[in-house]
């Protein structure tokens, strides 16, 4: 992993934990809302950065500061299929 790489897996946890922060405790966001709050620019190039949006949610599931859910109830990365949803762990 190159130093940039590395650089945006940080961007996109820290969007995560900060847009959770933003909202009610119960309250959960899109892989898309970190991807947009990252992106520098104002085109739809933030899209380029979901796949790595949701890896970042991954490791903070890891780590135990969230929940990836879909219709509402946790699942895991090998479960998940199509659109989620994250939220802190506990919620």
């Amino acid at each position: 992993m190159t130093e940039a790489d590395r650089q945006l897996v940080q961007r996109l946890e820290q969007a995560i934990r900060d847009l959770l922060e933003q909202r009610a405790a119960t309250a959960s966001i899109c892989p898309s809302d970190a991807a947009r709050r990252v992106h520098e620019g104002d085109d739809d190039g933030w899209r380029a950065l979901m796949e790595p949006a949701r890896r970042a949610a991954w490791r903070l599931v890891a780590a135990g500061e969230v929940e990836v859910t879909q219709a509402g109830r946790p699942v895991e990365e090998s479960e998940a299929r199509g659109p989620v949803r994250i939220r802190r762990a506990g919620s």
